[in-house]
């Protein structure tokens, strides 16, 4: 029997901040910044902000805007960071987990299962609200799934590739036949939005695919899977459990004023550096698994990318189809949602599917932090 994506799901969250908005607080804050420290800036002991503008996020990125949890927060100047109140764990469904329910919900209709169908459920994603229990598993109990497995796994932004790989391994090693593939991100959180480097990059989302193991055909076959990692610090987000013993070993001020938030551990990226590296090696690996399923390029009639750059979403295509790829094959959603972290390809996937004709190829490919590099071929049933 063959693997199939049968249903996703897409959580899209309440609020949504434009360039312009976004620019219009942290230029804010740069001049706030710039007054207060003007003397030690005027004296050369410390360098001045320099302001940000809706035009030069859209040219370095192709964004245009993002969704979020909280709005008012990530705007006010003195915060610059979302604001979710604390939901007491047994009580309440947390936040990530209610974002989770509602794409795994929308997924399971599409493919026209129970909750009591499924087997296991994998979230995959960047960052997890605790180190336990699972998100999964708190997911699993909200949907009224009985039986069968959850479990969290962190692959920064290529975990839906990494997951559905792990669910499609899951069935052929015969512990179930119906798994779910959750990504929530709420990638707000660890991002310095007074970094002007950084600031608008990530949005929220939340989304999910159902992948079982089937007789007859449905939905999108799973052909084959490829993986890669590789050890690099130019992107990297180290919040940890141990930071309250790294700062005690410091002699550093364990608590900090909401209002100058500690930034040194939040998302930081060396973004020229991950142009110049991974745009190739995510080309290269892409063309070797066409090759190793005897396909061409040009059989490949869609390409379901990590939105993380609108510039490296058209060179990686261009880079294995050809110089004159329609950029159609590669369609996006950058635009309207940022960069998602590990929900981005399947947002557009979500998006996009239906467009393909039976029998028609794509390629699922995502790539970030690590570096990791995942690549999913499928075919339309």
């Amino acid at each position: 029997m063959k693997t199939y994506i049968t249903g996703t799901g897409l959580y899209i969250p309440p609020y949504s901040i434009s360039n312009e908005e976004l620019v219009d607080s942290f230029n804010q804050y740069v001049a706030n910044y710039n007054t207060q420290y003007a003397s030690e800036i005027e004296a050369g002991t410390r360098d001045a902000l320099e302001p940000s503008s809706a035009e030069f996020i859209e040219k370095v990125s192709g964004i245009k805007s993002r969704y979020v949890m909280d709005k008012k927060g990530i705007l006010d100047p003195e915060i610059m960071a979302p604001v979710l109140p604390a939901r007491k764990l047994g009580e309440e469904l947390s936040l990530m987990a209610e974002m989770g329910v509602d794409a795994l919900q929308q997924a399971l209709a599409e493919a026209g299962l129970e909750a009591t169908e499924l087997d296991g459920i994998i979230v995959a994603c960047s960052n997890l609200p605790r180190a336990y229990p699972a998100l999964a598993i708190e997911i699993q109990h909200a949907i009224g799934m009985v039986g069968g497995f959850a479990y969290d796994m962190n692959v920064a932004c290529s975990a839906a590739t990494f997951g559905i790989a792990q669910a499609v391994g899951t069935i052929k090693g015969g512990l179930g036949t119906k798994i779910a593939v959750v990504n929530v991100e709420i990638t707000t959180s660890h991002l310095n939005f007074r970094n002007r480097d950084s600031h608008f990059i990530f949005g929220d989302v939340a989304t999910a695919s159902i992948i079982e193991q089937l007789d007859t055909p449905k939905g999108y076959e799973i052909l084959d899977s490829k993986l890669f990692t590789q050890f690099s610090i130019n992107i990297k987000n180290e919040y940890s459990f141990l930071d309250r013993c790294e700062y005690l070993a410091a002699g550093t001020e364990l608590y900090h004023d909401l209002k100058e938030p500690v930034t040194d551990k939040l998302f930081l990226q060396n973004g020229r550096k991950v142009f110049r590296e991974v745009c190739p090696k995510v080309s290269e690996m892409i063309s070797e698994h066409l090759q190793e399923n005897n396909f061409k390029p040009e059989e490949v009639k869609m390409m379901w990318l990590h939105q993380a750059n609108l510039n490296m979403i058209n060179l990686i295509l261009r880079s294995v189809v050809g110089k004159d790829a329609d950029p159609a094959l590669a369609p996006t959603v950058i635009d309207e949602f940022g960069n998602t972290s590990s929900a981005s390809p399947v947002i557009v996937f979500h998006r996009f599917k239906d467009q393909l004709q039976s029998g028609d190829l794509g390629v699922m490919c995502s790539f970030g932090a690590g570096y990791s590099i995942g690549s999913v071929l499928v075919r339309k049933v």
